[in-house]
């Protein structure tokens, strides 16, 4: 079977936009926030001249209309203590099935999230309810909102990207072993040649919750759209175009010198959505060097409406942030109590950043159905990171201390058009694009004293374009119970590094690759709620640009192949999906701190198995978790079995999650992770798993404000966040010792909040 996946293209994952085959009427299901059937509410169906047709849902949730005239329709919901912005549908001679999702209390009048609901194998989704009732602390949480197999965790406590891991692997700063693609508004957050690391993720802590639209996560690389760094998944994270009422403010603070403001003017004007926003955020941390960290946030957005279905918009982002951080501390020196978790060697350590964006999107809907949408932009930023991973290893007089810049300018286009057609007799989907993205970057490597330079170790710049352009078709079959679809698509990187330290080191290399895609979903019964998933994907990920130019024998670009096959059911008020991978890299890569590049360490191979699933308890109560087991990892080939070490091998979460319930919303939420190997060949040299509660709750105390509190490690459990192997050196004196170093989990972190919400728009 898995020779036949890698040879036959067959189907995309499951689009929404297959909602297109279904039967000759408007119909579907009406949920809250948290998939949970909504019974009894009222749908509206009104047509551009006024006519108004309504329904109600039944016992299940769903609502029919008959078949209507072409035209354009809005499309409502409303239940009590829900609603429903309208969304438009286009009637074209073609079905059309939406699921309607209400995402908040009336009076908020938050936007609707309109997907195929159904839990999927190979796609999640995550909508604005998850991010706006969180009271967050630190920009990392929002990542850890995510789950879906992702575990992430601080390497210096701070400021400082996370380190990602998933489907067993080590993902760095998400951009190497396969890499995990995070794209905010179709802009690609993952920054190659990075100062600190491949694929580095740092941008995202310009990003304000509260602006959250929703989150599509797709398990792995099935999507034509996205090229480098998807091998482990894509994250799409979609901002709003406007705010649900024209004023929004919160404030919040806790323990550890914590505080947070956010405030958003949201215009009422015809024909646009609009907001201006501010985030300013404080916290020490627990640490005994306090983290100091500060990040100011400014964000916009204006959304023009020229015609019915049609769109020009434009956003601009600024942010920056500076912190101090404790670094990761040798685990063996706090068991023994000369450091306390949360103590520090070396002062110094931390960074600030600053950055910058510009952006422009269009999109049309055409009068048969076709989509056209590109978009555009510019961005520049500053990083500076204060690193000292292993004090005085190298250098037993003046320290390890370095120094990591990255000052960057990045352009980027994308453009795509939606085509549906008909095969024969059958409904097709066409969707054809191209990406791309120009990055310039100077970067350098300096030894330092304090956070001044004493020197250069590398210095360099490099520009790395990336071009490329997809096509992917899907074809619905048997009656829309047979959906399969093919892509391809091709990326082509050019790298130029002019080296300022050794200039015979620079030069010029191109790389390119294809990638091939396949997918099938099967509904055997129309009478049986279960659908058999088959997917099959190509992904790449770009290697640093200084080691392509500098080891012209290695290979220029790393490829993931991606097995998946699994089921996916919905039985009314429960639905839950499965799934076995199975994931072959090409080439492992492994980052040297010493000279900030990556060494390749031969191809591995990683197998397992996930679950999903959710259930409605009662109409103010539900429960939803998922987890990821992976079976090995290990380097393929070789006389004897290396394992890939450095990420855990079992992955879950859960939720318990209240709503509207005597005006009380909230959550109770696990994450675990397994202990798993810090070395590939000494099955001893452990990093401790763990498993932390959070907890959330709000109530509404009167129209238009509400309080929050929030209460992260619950019960205050001891953890490590992130833990490596590594050799070091903790003063001139002392032994050379290999050795686990380790970043600390916050204790127990209590915020609260109001949060004030004035004037709605119409």
């Amino acid at each position: 079977m898995l020779l036949l996946l890698r040879w036959v293209p067959l189907l995309l994952p499951l689009l929404a936009g297959s909602a297109l085959w279904a039967a000759s009427e408007v119909s579907g299901r009406v949920m809250d926030a948290q998939g949970r059937i909504v019974p009894g509410a009222t749908v509206t169906l009104e047509a551009s001249g006024g006519l108004r047709r309504n329904a109600k849902t039944d016992g299940e949730g769903r609502f029919r209309f008959a078949a209507a005239a072409d035209g354009e329709y809005r499309l409502r919901a409303t239940a009590p203590g829900l609603f429903s912005r309208a969304v438009n549908v286009a009637l074209r001679g073609k079905p059309v099935v939406e699921d309607v999702v209400l995402s908040q209390l009336a009076e908020q009048h938050q936007s609707v999230v309109i997907t195929d609901n159904t839990v999927e194998p190979e796609v999640d989704l995550r909508n604005e309810e998850v991010f706006n009732r969180t009271l967050f602390t630190r920009d990392d949480q929002v990542l850890q909102q995510l789950n879906a197999g992702i575990n992430a965790g601080q390497h210096e406590g701070g400021g400082k990207s996370l380190e990602i891991r998933r489907f067993g692997f080590n993902l760095d700063h998400g951009g190497v072993n396969g890499g995990l693609k995070v794209m905010v508004d179709d802009v690609q957050q993952n920054q190659g040649t990075q100062g600190h690391g491949q694929g580095y993720l740092g941008s995202l802590k310009a990003l304000s919750p509260e602006l959250i639209q929703d989150v599509t996560i797709i398990n792995g690389p099935f999507s034509a759209e996205y090229g480098d760094f998807s091998g482990l998944g894509v994250v799409q994270i979609h901002q709003r175009e406007s705010l649900p009422e024209q004023l929004t403010l919160r404030v919040q603070g806790g323990n550890f010198d914590t505080a947070r403001g956010f405030v958003a003017y949201s215009p009422d004007a015809a024909r646009v959505d609009a907001y201006l926003s501010y985030e300013g955020s404080y916290t020490d941390g627990p640490f005994e060097n306090p983290a100091r960290y500060r990040r100011d946030n400014v964000n916009g957005n204006y959304t023009w409406t020229r015609s019915e279905g049609e769109k020009l918009g434009f956003r601009m982002l600024f942010g920056r942030n500076n912190f101090y951080s404790s670094g990761q501390i040798p685990q063996d020196l706090v068991s023994e109590g000369v450091l306390d978790r949360f103590g520090y060697l070396d002062p110094t350590e931390g960074g600030r950043v600053k950055l910058g964006t510009l952006a422009s999107y269009y999109s049309k809907v055409r009068g048969n159905g076709d989509t056209f949408k590109a978009d555009g932009f510019l961005s520049r930023s500053l990083f500076d990171l204060y690193s000292n991973f292993t004090y005085y290893l190298n250098d037993p007089v003046n320290g390890d201390a370095f120094q990591q810049h990255d000052s960057r300018l990045q352009q980027g286009l994308n453009a795509q058009y939606t085509h549906t057609h008909q095969l024969g007799s059958a409904p097709a989907l066409l969707v054809g694009g191209a990406n791309y993205l120009d990055n310039e970057i100077n970067v350098g490597l300096y030894p330092r004293d304090g956070r001044a330079p004493a020197g250069v170790t590398t210095r360099a710049h490099a520009r790395v374009t990336n071009a490329a352009g997809y096509a992917q078709e899907n074809v619905s079959l048997l009656h829309n119970r047979l959906m399969l679809g093919g892509g391809m698509r091709y990326d082509v990187f050019r790298y130029a590094v002019a080296d300022r330290v050794n200039p015979a080191e620079g030069g010029v290399e191109v790389a390119g690759k294809w990638q091939g895609k396949g997918n099938a979903a099967f509904t055997p019964s129309r009478k049986l709620p279960l659908t058999l998933h088959f997917n099959y994907g190509r992904g790449i990920n770009s290697v640093d640009a200084r080691g392509v130019v500098e080891q012209r024998d290695l290979p220029r670009l790393a490829t993931t192949d991606f097995y998946q096959a699994g089921t996916s059911s919905n039985f009314g008020r429960f639905s839950v999906a499965t799934d076995i991978f199975l994931i072959d890299h090409s080439h492992e890569l492994v980052y040297i701190p010493d000279d900030g590049s990556f060494e390749f360490q031969g191809p591995s191979r990683a197998y397992g198995y996930e679950a999903k699933a959710s259930v409605a308890l009662s109409r103010h109560l539900s429960l939803n978790g998922g987890m990821t087991k992976v079976g090995n990892a290990y380097y393929r080939g070789g006389e004897f079995r290396v394992y890939v070490d450095s990420a855990p091998h079992f992955v879950a979460n859960a939720a318990l999650t209240m709503a509207d319930w005597h005006g009380w919303s909230g959550s109770l939420r696990m994450r675990a992770i397994n202990h798993y190997r810090l070395d590939g060949e000494d099955p001893s040299i452990l990093a401790a798993g763990y498993t932390v509660f959070d907890l959330g709750l709000s109530r509404r105390l009167r129209r238009g404000i509400e309080f929050s509190v929030s209460m992260d490690n619950l019960t205050s459990r001891d953890y490590f966040e992130t833990q490596n192997y590594f050799e070091s050196r903790v003063s001139p004196a002392a032994p050379a010792i290999s050795r686990i170093h380790a970043t600390p989990g916050y204790p127990l972190t209590v915020v609260v909040g109001v949060t004030v919400r004035l004037w709605g728009r119409t």
